[in-house]
């Protein structure tokens, strides 16, 4: 038997993972795993002494994930991970193509394999989806679960609706690859996967590629940067509003020193520098 941390949230998936567990661990040990359980805490490192493990099977949604990811990194441990889908968008889960049902989910990380994924670094901080900054950021972070668990998706327009009263211009400095230049913005983006909020920004993007995709709304009223970046969601071009930028290193300076959001959880101060760690994570896919 294999063994195998099956790691859960249990405010996730409206409060319901919890009640699959024996149902998820009744799978993984039909698949040769012995399983052990635990429910997440947010104040520690729940791998910790944890021994010896052939996968951890993370139930949570991308900010979980993140922080599964960053304590691995903390102990100096490369193991494959699973992943239920069980937060409110599940992201990074829609770019692997798993289920978003927690018994087939298993059943596809049972019957599937091992592939390595990029991930984003910044200033030392691992993301597995995306890193944001400006208008909206904090959405996520302030959005209540209460809220999450009865309207979805939709709790985040709800909370970002009120963002709007902090609507200012980000003088920011850019550094891609190498090459460098300067934007008024108002929101930014920089992506490993290609949604946030299972909204569709960067259609380039790929957890495959070596690469992020850094999204940028630029300065405008607000009437024409939201004609601008409804039709970029329509097109898939830049436009006035809306810049796409593609590379494996960015360097971002401002003198406002925004809010920043990694996957949900707040982020690093500025100024920040983000890379793509090229097939960094080992990922089970269907």
């Amino acid at each position: 038997m294999k063994p195998m941390l099956l790691l859960y949230n249990e405010n996730a998936g409206r409060g319901r993972i919890a009640l699959n567990v024996e149902s998820l661990v009744a799978i993984f040990e039909e698949g040769g795993y012995d399983v052990r359980t635990k429910s997440l805490r947010f104040d520690e490192n729940p791998l910790e002494g944890e021994g010896e493990l052939s996968l951890v099977v993370v139930c949570g949604g991308d900010g979980t994930i993140n922080y599964i990811i960053n304590s691995m990194r903390a102990l100096g441990l490369d193991i494959p991970i699973g992943v239920i889908p069980a937060g409110t968008a599940n992201d990074f889960a829609g770019a692997l193509g798993l289920s978003n049902r927690p018994e087939e989910a298993a059943r596809q990380i049972v019957s599937g394999r091992v592939e390595r994924v990029d991930c984003g670094c910044v200033n030392g901080l691992y993301f597995i989806n995306v890193l944001s900054f400006g208008l909206f950021t904090t959405t996520s972070q302030h959005t209540p679960d209460s809220l999450k668990h009865r309207f979805g998706k939709l709790a985040y327009l709800v909370v970002g609706a009120q963002d709007l009263r902090n609507l200012r211009t980000i003088p920011l400095d850019i550094v891609c690859d190498g090459e460098q230049m300067h934007t008024d913005c108002l929101l930014g983006l920089v992506f490993n996967g290609e949604t946030a909020g299972r909204f569709k920004f960067a259609r380039q993007a790929s957890v495959r590629d070596g690469l992020l995709d850094l999204i940028i709304i630029n300065r405008h009223n607000l009437l024409k940067a939201v004609c601008g970046v409804l039709t970029y969601f329509v097109t898939g071009n830049e436009n006035y509003a809306v810049q796409h930028l593609r590379g494996s290193r960015f360097e971002l300076r401002s003198e406002l020193a925004p809010d920043t959001d990694v996957d949900g959880q707040a982020g690093r101060e500025f100024p920040l520098t983000v890379e793509c760690l090229h097939g960094a994570v080992g990922i089970v896919v269907p």
